[in-house]
């Protein structure tokens, strides 16, 4: 049995509730395992926008690539949304780019208990913003402009002779009878 050497290694198994985040059942469970255990809610569904992100950026390159009246059909384009589809779960369920746990990293915390409305309002009024408006405050200028130096060009730097030279219109024809 031969072996590809650049084949990627199997998926792991995936504990998730869905295979996809068109799987509208699956999404129906999630929603319930939000309820129970949120943790692991949050993180599959940090996956599957992954995925989503993924089969997104996948499409996108597949419509900037040239295309051949040749080949192609509407059946080929579906064709490979479908596995565009079904590779990126797949890379999502092996974290290929890292959103997900990036995603479920900077997720507030929902297993606290919210905080009551006493509560809220007595930080407000003690380490809240200030109703009263402070003092307008001058501003501070530099005395000295700063320095300016000649803008790059593309030909190399302009000669001297032409940086000081008076405004002359370049689209006029000299005359040939100036004294």
């Amino acid at each position: 049995m031969d072996t590809n050497p650049n084949a990627l290694p199997p998926a792991p198994v995936s504990t998730g509730v869905t295979g996809s985040y068109l799987d509208f059942g699956g999404l129906g469970k999630l929603k319930g395992q939000a309820r129970t255990d949120a943790k692991s809610a949050t993180r599959e569904t940090a996956q599957q926008f992954e995925a989503m992100f993924l089969q997104m950026m996948m499409k996108t390159m597949r419509d900037a690539t040239p295309k051949s009246d040749l080949v192609e059909s509407a059946g080929k384009d579906t064709f490979e949304a479908m596995f565009d589809k079904e590779v990126s779960v797949s890379m999502a369920k092996r974290n290929a780019l890292g959103l997900a746990d990036m995603l479920v990293k900077h997720m507030p915390d929902t297993s606290a208990p919210p905080a009551s409305t006493a509560a809220l309002l007595e930080a407000r009024q003690n380490k809240g913003m200030s109703l009263k408006a402070e003092p307008a405050k001058a501003m501070h200028f530099n005395d000295a402009p700063p320095a300016l130096g000649p803008l790059p060009r593309a030909g190399g730097p302009m000669p001297l002779t032409q940086r000081f030279a008076p405004n002359v219109n370049a689209s006029a024809p000299p005359e040939a009878n100036s004294p």
